[in-house]
């Protein structure tokens, strides 16, 4: 059966943010630097042996469960092809300020360099709007980027990138490799590829010591080969950056290796296929099979629940692993 899962925000954070995600969950007051929300997470905070990680009510960590019975959790089909990885990894981001400009390296580099199962793609929906900056506006050449980095040239770091504005129901596709930043204000969803691995070109005013921590211990000359240094045309833009689809899949057909996202919009009844899922109610009130579901609730659906229907007035999120 679906299980409610409580908020899981790992503490003190390098960026400040939070405030939304209580208001949006209906919670208590949380700390200054608890900006993101790990929504059914398998995965831990880079360097960490635990943090990150999502426990079920019972207490047991969502990660023993699934491994105690991975068909159960995930269905046949994904543990024929992928074994107890989740494949997923689910947040609820608060931006209390703008992100610096980064980075996230591709499967192939997050192997060879890393030892780690994925490298990590992802993508948002948007909640509460505000500025975003995604992909190059020109070409860079690895020494001028490399440069900026050493000097912490913000100024021409974010010079660098398109600069949009979005609104609650959009969508962005942030691929492996593509440098990107969430600006102030802004509250969104995101899938990824469950890793905590990202490559940051900034970290002045934020609670991190970069020339250590931002990249990934394998120094800058290395880390920053993973970053895309190609840029973005006005068309392709429109690609990462658009509105979602009233219902159905939400994300470009680019992101359906990596993980789908469904919006659910439920006006009396709608059916949830089977499968594993994250559960998200972004608007109203629902009732998910048994479970009385208001804005801000966070549920997990088990493959071998099988259909489940939803029912009463407001918005669903259901973000899956890619079909196997």
């Amino acid at each position: 059966m679906t299980v409610r899962l409580p908020s899981n925000r790992p503490p003190e954070r390098f960026y400040r943010g939070g405030a939304r995600i209580t208001a949006f969950r209906n919670e208590p007051p949380a700390g200054e630097r608890e900006p993101e929300d790990w929504i059914g997470s398998t995965t831990t905070i880079f360097g960490d042996p635990s943090l990150g990680l999502s426990r079920l009510p019972d207490g047991r960590l969502l990660r023993d469960a699934v491994e105690s019975d991975p068909v159960g959790w995930l269905g046949h089909a994904h543990v024929g092809r992928w074994g107890a990885d989740l494949r997923l990894l689910v947040k609820l981001l608060d931006a209390g300020q703008r992100l610096p400009v980064h980075a996230h390296p591709d499967d192939d580099f997050a192997a060879r360099h890393l030892g780690h199962a994925h490298g990590k793609a992802e993508a948002w929906y948007i909640l509460s709007g505000g500025t975003v900056h995604v992909g190059l506006t020109r070409d860079v050449d690895a020494g001028e980027l490399a440069a900026l980095v050493a000097d912490q040239d913000v100024a021409a770091l974010l010079g660098l990138l398109h600069e949009v504005t979005v609104s609650p129901g959009d969508v962005v596709w942030v691929p492996p490799g593509e440098l990107h930043a969430i600006g102030a204000g802004v509250l969104l969803l995101e899938l990824q590829q469950p890793e905590d691995l990202s490559i940051l070109l900034e970290w002045q005013g934020f609670a991190i010591d970069g020339t250590r921590s931002g990249h990934l211990g394998l120094g800058f000359d290395a880390a920053l080969r993973a970053v895309t240094r190609t840029a973005r045309s006005i068309d392709e833009l429109r690609g990462l950056v658009h509105p979602a689809p009233a219902s159905g899949s939400v994300f470009p057909a680019a992101a359906d290796p990596y993980f789908r996202l469904e919006r659910i919009v439920v006006d009396g009844e709608a059916d949830v296929a089977p499968g594993f899922a994250i559960l998200v109610v972004t608007s109203g009130a629902l009732e998910i099979g048994r479970e009385a579901a208001a804005k801000g609730s966070t549920l997990l659906l088990p493959a071998s629940d099988g259909t489940v229907t939803v029912r009463g007035t407001g918005e669903l999120l259901v973000a899956r692993p890619p079909a196997p």
